[in-house]
């Protein structure tokens, strides 16, 4: 294994070497190593003193944390630069051949420009933190606990790893520096937020949630990491020249995947649709398993939340659910359209999120979903319901619409899966617009007929049996 990774250190080695010559690049690393530690020391300082003054000290106590992670993610935004370049840069500058030519697998090429991207930032963010917290000790005020120093570190080190590898993979995939700087915002404006909601869990001082965090980063990293190395091929990346957007190209290729050739809806269902779906077993198999784990974590929840209060008896909970599932005013027709177009918006969103997460996020409208189904059950068990009361509310629209939903998510994570692994004969783009197609395919064959049916159910069914069973 380590002979294997030794050519990759020879890259890093001689990357490293020449960065550390371009003064464009030291003085920045330079001026957020030294010069930014003082400049957040006085403003933790002068906020400390402001947040003690009124009362807030355990604000104060949750800045200067903050403070840390931001001195720490400063520097690493200059990886974003020397990561950008670290491809597209060198085939502007012409001196891309000689190294593509070498005997030196693709993965090995791609970790040495990992890494290469990765150390120097990294170690400028080291430097700074322990300067900021030098800066404390001199003004006696009271540093982080160990447990959050190691989290903070830990989480700088991921984040940059992460930063790097995606800005490496939008490197690979564009054709001049430019296009480069242009595609970077899609690593920048998600950092943000990411950070933004690290600062909560930082404030909101609960450090089990922010060990989640960390963990959730870790498996993001670890999948742009796998996109590099899946898709990094030395013979496209000569070859492409120029990016031309390519709409009847790409309809076309949409088309062609969605349709299989099928020459009626009957061929369709039969000879592209099902011999499609036992490609999702495995995807299927863990949306079931996110959904019981989503029914667990709605039932927990109710367990620990919600305590039975006497104002609240199983005669009056009894009674508003009558009053619910017999109201006269709702239009049952726009209460199933209704339903429809929120459970298709909810699938839209996740199959965006999923797109964005390489198909991590976008298993969030089932668990979601699942969680409220098991939470609500739980409640009426605790209001004394009978078991057949419950299933009568969940179970007539559930039986279709469970299925569909887990049906689509499966399809979410399986585009996701294709960013993963290497398609040969086919490029990223090509591949992802198939898998796109793929999953197009499974909501207009099967999903959406089975929402729609799920939805008429629920407006029209769902509450005639309730009644008969509350009654």
């Amino acid at each position: 294994m380590l002979d294997a990774v030794r050519p990759a250190l020879i890259i890093a080695r001689r990357e490293v070497r020449d960065q550390f010559r371009d003064w464009r690049i030291i003085f920045p690393i330079i001026g957020l190593t030294l010069v930014f530690p003082f400049i957040m020391n006085w403003t933790a300082q002068q906020m400390l003193g402001f947040t003690r003054e009124y009362g807030a000290t355990i604000v104060a106590d949750r800045l200067v944390p903050f403070l840390l992670m931001v001195v720490g993610f400063f520097p690493i935004s200059v990886s974003l630069v020397i990561a950008l370049e670290s491809f597209v840069g060198e085939k502007e500058r012409g001196s891309i051949e000689p190294l593509l030519n070498t005997p030196l697998k693709d993965w090995q090429l791609y970790l040495g420009k990992l890494l290469s991207s990765t150390v120097p930032p990294l170690v400028s963010s080291y430097l700074g933190m322990i300067v900021y917290l030098a800066g404390l000790m001199i003004r006696r005020i009271t540093i982080p606990e160990g447990g959050m120093l190691v989290q903070i570190v830990v989480l700088t080190t991921v984040q940059a790893v992460m930063m790097v590898a995606g800005a490496v993979a939008v490197s690979l995939q564009a054709t001049s520096v430019r296009s480069a700087n242009l595609l970077s915002s899609f690593i920048i404006i998600p950092t943000a937020f990411l950070i933004q909601w690290e600062a909560l869990v930082m404030f909101w001082g609960n450090q089990n949630l922010l060990w989640w965090v960390i963990v959730a980063v870790v498996i993001l990293t670890f999948l742009l990491v796998r996109v590099g190395v899946a898709h990094f091929q030395r013979e496209e990346l000569l070859g492409r020249d120029i990016d031309v957007l390519k709409l009847p190209w790409i309809w076309g290729v949409f088309r062609r995947n969605f349709t299989g050739h099928a020459r009626s809806v009957g061929d369709w269902y039969r000879q592209v649709l099902l011999r499609s779906l036992p490609r999702l077993t495995l995807p299927v198999l863990l949306s079931a398993g996110l959904a019981l784990a989503g029914i667990w974590a709605g039932i927990n929840l109710v367990d620990r939340f919600i305590v039975p209060t006497s104002s609240s008896t199983p005669e009056k909970f009894r009674e508003s659910l009558m009053q619910l599932f017999g109201a006269d005013s709702i239009n049952q027709w726009s209460l199933a359209r209704m339903i429809f177009f929120q459970n298709i918006r909810a699938l839209l969103i996740g199959m965006l999120l999923g797109v964005c997460s390489f198909g991590v996020l976008g298993v969030l409208p089932l668990f979601t979903t699942m969680g409220l189904a098991g939470a609500l059950g739980r409640a009426m068990v605790i209001k004394g319901l009978s078991l057949g009361t419950i299933l009568s509310s969940l179970l007539p629209h559930g039986v279709l619409e469970i299925p569909a939903v887990i049906l689509a998510t499966a399809a979410v994570l399986q585009l996701g899966a294709v960013l993963l692994t290497p398609t040969p004969g086919q490029t990223i783009g090509e591949a992802w617009v198939a898998a796109l197609a793929e999953w197009s395919r499974v909501m207009v064959g099967i999903v959406i007929p089975l929402l729609i049916l799920a939805a008429l159910v629920e407006a029209l069914l769902t509450p005639h049996i309730a009644l008969f069973f509350l009654q």
